[in-house]
This record gives structure tokens, C-alpha cells and sequence, in this order.
């Protein structure tokens, strides 16, 4: 029993556990929204075990990827389990990450810099897993999705073509580009991982934010059991979430061209990413300009950065001032018109509205952090 004790106390595992688990200090007054980061952990774990059972049976030829899919669909042990569950968990997945995101919006939890910073990286894996995953059904909007997305590369001055044929490892998109996509779609999660073990660590360095914006280390209670049992209810919510989902109706989040093989001769009708990326075409598309249209792409994601540097820690806890909120649930707002926007034609009325909701887009990142110096300092005077 001694041995034992000694093991439990000394052991570098068992030790962690503990500090980072069951004894982390953990703020009383956080909310259901912070549970949205443990929630990410589990989709995370059910995509890497279905991802490794659907490389069992698929296959990274364009002659044959199509025809693997359907085979995992009709021929093996719960494959249409698997496949349903690994398409809708990257549903999932994005779903969290963006209330996880507009929870520290929300909240100002963006100070804890290196945190915050670590967070966009993953976000951008993660984009970039998914993308590539889109690819390797190599249906016909999977096929021409990913020629639009890759010859985004050729606005780079000088070097623009190279790089897209150096991506393609080809003259145009072949099998070369599908064998490629395909390792790195299966190497970047673990990458995505070891991101999320850095992103946990400087969190856990400088501990929680909480929503009345306090730091007491005497409003701290530990982690287990009391958010224990709130992340576990979680995890039963958005299990409950994706099997609703992928039993009443598994394909509501696909797109139907992706059901036929694809062909370079036929260009679909109207070319569309997955949902959690419309918001992000629609503001591509907003722009005449193709370099113009990268740009904001990438600022699209890149602006979070610019949050830190522009708050002003006088005006912490601005979720409280009302214009704060109205600015909030307006870019919410603005968030979901460009996702509608980004599935709708290149046409009018759609490409004025989207160069509308662009630049509101654009605003909030900046008017947030002004609007709230300004109604401080009318309330402090």
C-alpha cells in the first residue's frame, strides 16, 4: 500500500493528470460556453478513429477513390456508420469551433495572447485538413472545388503558376494531387493534435477566462467534480447532435454533384465549398480583384490576431456595454448572410449584398474595441 501511494504521488502521468485535470483551478462562474473547447477534444478523437477506419478500405487512385467510397458505403461492416459519422463530425467539428471562437469574441478571452494565437494556428490546420479530406471523395464538386481553391496560389507574383503546379504535381489536378492530398489529410491531425496539447499548456499556465471578467485565485474551485460532470453533459449533447443527425438525414450537409464521379469535361453549375467555408467564399467572391479576393480571404481568418492589440484593458468586461452586444449579435448576423451568401449564384443582388456584409464583416473587428473605449469613459466621466 505504501509502493502504491508513493507511485500516486510521484509518478510524472499520474502527476499531470491530476494538476491539469482533476485539481486545475478552475474559475466558479464559467458557463456552459466554455465547454465548447473539451467538446472540440472529443470531435477531434472521432474523427482521427473513423479517419484510420475509412483508410482500411479507401483507395487514393482517381481511378478508384470514387468507387472506394461507395464500396465503404455498401460493402463493409458499418461502413456507412463510419463514413456518415467521419463527413458530419467535421460538420461538428466547425460548428464548435465557431462558438468557441465567438465565446472569447464575446468574453474578451483573446488576452491570454499566446493562447489566442496558438488557437488561430489551429484554426488554419484544421481548414486545411478539411479541404483536403473534401478532395478525396473526388466527386465532381470535391474534383472542381479543389482546381478553384488551388489556383488561388497563381496570384503570387512571379512565382504563382510554379507553386500551383508544384501543388498539383502535375499540369492540372491528377493523381498525383489526389495521392498527395490524401497524406497530408491523414498526417495533419496529428499535427493538429500536438497544436492542441501547446494551445491546452499556455491556457492552463495562465488559467481561465470567465465571463464576469475577474481573477481571483479565491473564485477558483477545482476542475473535478463540478465541471467534470458539465463537460460530460456536453459530450452527451453533441453525440446526440451528430447521430440525430447522421440517422434522420446523413447527407443534409452534402452536396449533391458530389454523388457523381468526377469529370474534368463538365464544369458544374454553381461551384460552392462546404458550409463552414461559404462565409470565407462569399467574401472571395465579393471582390472583383483576384489578388484583392485573396487578401480579404486570408484576412477573413487572419484578423482575429489584430483583436488583442486593439482592446484596451480599461474597458474589460465590454460584453456588458449594450452597444458591445448589438455589435456582437450583428457580426453573428453578418456571419450567417455570408455563409446563405456564399451558396447563392454569382449574380445580382448576391454580389452586392455580399460586398456589404464584407466590409460589416471587416468593421466589427475595430468598432467593437472603440465603441467600448468610448462608452467607458462616458460612464467613468
Amino acid at each position: 500500500m505504501k509502493k502504491f501511494n508513493s507511485f500516486k504521488n510521484t509518478h510524472p502521468i499520474i502527476s499531470i493528470i491530476n494538476n491539469s485535470l482533476i485539481k486545475l483551478p478552475t474559475p466558479s462562474s464559467i458557463s456552459f460556453w466554455w465547454n465548447m473547447g473539451s467538446i472540440l477534444g472529443i470531435c477531434l478523437m472521432v474523427q482521427i478513429i473513423t479517419g484510420l477506419l475509412l483508410t482500411m478500405h479507401y483507395t487514393p487512385h482517381m481511378d478508384l477513390a470514387f468507387f472506394s467510397i461507395n464500396h465503404i458505403y455498401r460493402n463493409t461492416n458499418m461502413g456507412w456508420f463510419t463514413r456518415t459519422m467521419h463527413a458530419n463530425g467535421a460538420s461538428m467539428f466547425f460548428f464548435f469551433m465557431y462558438l468557441h471562437i465567438g465565446r472569447n469574441i464575446y468574453y474578451n478571452s483573446y488576452n491570454l495572447i499566446m493562447a489566442w494565437f496558438s488557437g488561430i494556428i489551429i484554426l488554419f490546420i484544421l481548414m486545411a485538413t478539411a479541404f483536403m479530406g473534401y478532395v478525396l471523395p473526388w466527386g465532381q464538386m470535391s474534383f472542381w472545388g479543389a482546381t478553384v481553391i488551388t489556383n488561388l496560389f497563381s496570384v503570387a507574383p512571379y512565382i504563382g503558376n510554379d507553386i500551383v503546379q508544384w501543388i498539383w504535381g502535375n499540369f492540372t489536378i491528377s493523381n498525383a494531387t489526389l495521392n498527395r492530398f490524401f497524406m497530408m489529410h491523414f498526417l495533419l491531425p496529428f499535427i493538429l493534435m500536438m497544436f492542441i496539447i501547446i494551445h491546452l499548456m499556455l491556457l492552463h499556465s495562465t488559467g481561465s477566462s470567465n465571463p464576469i471578467s475577474i481573477n481571483y485565485n479565491m473564485d477558483k474551485i477545482p476542475f473535478h467534480p463540478y465541471f467534470t460532470y458539465k463537460d460530460m453533459l456536453g459530450f452527451i449533447l453533441m453525440f446526440m447532435l451528430l447521430l440525430y443527425l447522421m440517422i434522420w438525414n446523413p447527407y443534409l450537409l452534402s452536396d449533391p454533384d458530389n454523388f457523381i464521379l468526377a469529370n474534368p469535361m463538365v464544369t458544374p453549375v454553381h461551384i460552392q465549398p462546404e458550409w463552414y467555408f461559404l462565409f470565407a467564399y462569399a467574401i472571395l467572391r465579393s471582390i472583383p480583384n483576384k489578388m484583392g479576393g485573396v487578401l480579404a480571404l486570408l484576412m477573413s481568418i487572419l484578423i482575429l490576431m489584430v483583436k488583442p492589440f486593439i482592446f484596451n484593458k480599461k474597458t474589460k468586461g465590454n460584453q456588458y456595454y449594450f452597444m458591445n452586444k448589438i455589435l456582437f449579435f450583428n457580426f453573428m448576423f453578418t456571419f450567417f448572410i455570408l455563409t446563405w451568401l456564399g451558396a447563392c449564384p454569382v449574380e445580382y443582388p448576391y454580389v452586392t449584398l455580399s460586398q456589404f456584409f464584407t466590409v460589416s464583416y471587416f468593421l466589427f473587428y475595430f468598432m467593437d474595441s472603440y465603441i467600448s473605449f468610448f462608452w467607458n469613459k462616458l460612464l467613468t466621466n
